[in-house]
């Protein structure tokens, strides 16, 4: 008798999904037996933060795209609901595979739960213990309607625990975005030019990114972040790749104009013209989950623009540093602490596995199917 085809249904929205989707649809691509199809929500939509991804990195189009994005949390969630649900009834996968902590996570999860078709979540049993933020309660809502978990970490998995899932559905895979970093690196290199394109060839800079609603929706901590950076730049060059929201919001805050020009501003990047940037940087200050992550990869320390960190091994090695954008000194001092850090305390550790993530979530796929 010949084996059936499993069908996997991929809900993809935004930018830190892409890169995780490509790893793992590569791995699927190595599989006669597993047909992966990708629903792109749309929650990330211009060529900056969506389809430059597709292109550098290989994944396949998306089949269905819903283009819901610029809406409430609640509106974008229902309406994505509502057109997973439709694609979910016609198409019947055997699974719904869904990535990290957005809106079209919840909303992919939550879709597949109703119709009861089984959900993978990749980078389950993260938790940053803040019920305010939009991301945790995504994450905690996707990770108990799911049957099969993939942690990327020791911490991660002991989460799971402590919440009571059961041992057969907790699997410890490693990150899969450090699949990303090692399977494109080279290729990253040999295509990117941006540190010639920002003048940055041979000199030090800090990279910045801030995009997260606690922060860019709050002006004392937005104005912060920008007057922390702009003191630091006038020592070393501060880089920051804008997020199109955040952009726009800085643009109604004057009283922020003369620091904020202080800054190299930039387009949102693709993920080969900002994995150098991060290669090379003297320091990162972010408050991307990803981000972090990526800084770590590449060697770098890491200033968190935020009270708490999914990523509690990156402090405790002291590659990372909370820096909560409350007072201005606070943050400023802390990267230039962090500037100075001995990077020896890279050294010796492995949190997030050897770079085979997406080939053992492809291989517990297949064996569940």
């Amino acid at each position: 008798m010949t084996p059936r085809t499993q069908t996997i249904l991929t809900v993809l929205g935004a930018r830190p999904q892409f890169i995780k989707a490509a790893v793992v649809s590569r791995a699927f691509a190595t599989r006669s037996r597993i047909c992966e199809h990708i629903v792109h929500t749309g929650q990330h939509f211009d060529d900056s933060m969506s389809q430059v991804f597709f292109r550098e990195m290989g994944i396949p189009e998306p089949r269905w795209n819903l283009g819901v994005s610029g809406l409430s949390h609640g509106a974008m969630t229902g309406r994505m609901l509502e057109g997973i649900e439709a694609i979910l009834v016609a198409e019947r996968p055997d699974m719904v595979l869904v990535y990290g902590d957005t809106t079209s996570t919840l909303a992919g999860a939550l879709a597949a739960a109703k119709l009861g078709i089984p959900i993978a979540h990749v980078e389950a049993g993260l938790r940053s213990f803040n019920r305010a933020m939009p991301e945790e309660i995504n994450r905690v809502l996707t990770d108990h309607a799911a049957q099969l978990l993939f942690a990327p970490t020791a911490a991660a998995v002991a989460n799971l625990r402590r919440e009571g899932f059961p041992g057969a559905a907790v699997h410890c895979v490693g990150d899969v975005m450090y699949d990303g970093c090692l399977a494109y690196g080279a290729l990253a290199a040999e295509r990117s030019t941006i540190l010639r394109d920002l003048d940055l060839l041979g000199r030090p800079y800090v990279l910045a990114t801030f995009h997260r609603q606690e922060n860019t929706d709050d002006p004392n901590r937005l104005a912060t972040i920008v007057r922390a950076l702009a003191a630091t730049a006038l020592h070393v060059t501060v880089v920051v790749p804008l997020h199109p929201r955040t952009r726009r919001i800085l643009a109604n805050m004057p009283q922020i104009a003369d620091p904020l020009a202080r800054l190299r501003l930039s387009e949102p990047l693709g993920f080969f013209d900002m994995m150098v940037l991060e290669r090379h940087a003297r320091l990162i200050a972010t408050d991307s989950g990803g981000v972090q992550k990526e800084a770590y990869f590449h060697g770098v320390p890491c200033v968190t623009l935020r009270h708490e960190t999914e990523w509690v091994e990156l402090v405790e090695i002291g590659a990372n540093r909370l820096a909560p954008p409350e007072d201005e000194r606070t943050v400023t001092e802390t990267i230039r602490t962090m500037l100075d850090i001995d990077r020896s305390v890279f050294a010796g550790h492995a949190p997030f596995g050897d770079g085979r993530a997406a080939e053992r979530i492809v291989d517990v796929i297949a064996e569940a199917g």
